[in-house]
């Protein structure tokens, strides 16, 4: 797939559960907190799913942007947006990592019919899911959303 129109993301059940937690509150803008480089850059979509036990696309939001920089400052500008309750929490998290992505999105949509994991690698023609998440263009995006709502 060329077109990178939405990003597929893993996420834990944990920090899962507490997205939805903040939009039910009436938060629209979150941020998710990853170490390391695999984030995405740019899309129109990002995709959320929900790693074991749990196994599944559990919903989907509109993505803004994906800010990487210093741990300090990110935390300072979009720790409120994040899942985590403290910057105790966030300097955990994070550990001795340099570097730190807040992966903006706003609107998110806990979907009412989850698509597990065989449904999923079927739609997309593969075996596996990238562990650290990928790319879809748009038909495969809007089959999702189709699928699950």
């Amino acid at each position: 797939m060329k077109e990178k129109y939405a990003y597929v993301m893993m996420i834990r059940d944990k920090w899962w559960r507490e997205f939805c937690n903040l939009t039910n509150e009436g938060k629209t803008e979150l941020s998710y907190v990853k170490t390391g480089l695999a984030a995405p850059t740019s899309a129109s979509m990002l995709f959320f799913y929900v790693t074991k036990p749990v196994g599944e696309m559990a919903g989907y939001a509109e993505f803004i942007e994906r800010k990487l920089g210093e741990p300090e400052s990110l935390w300072n500008t979009y720790g409120s947006e994040s899942a985590l309750r403290s910057k105790g929490q966030y300097e955990q998290l994070i550990g001795d990592e340099q570097k730190v992505s807040f992966i903006r999105f706003r609107n998110l949509h806990p979907v009412s019919k989850p698509l597990v994991l065989s449904n999923l690698t079927a739609l997309l023609g593969v075996k596996k899911l990238a562990r650290k998440g990928f790319y879809i263009d748009k038909q495969t995006a809007d089959k999702l959303v189709a699928l699950m709502t």
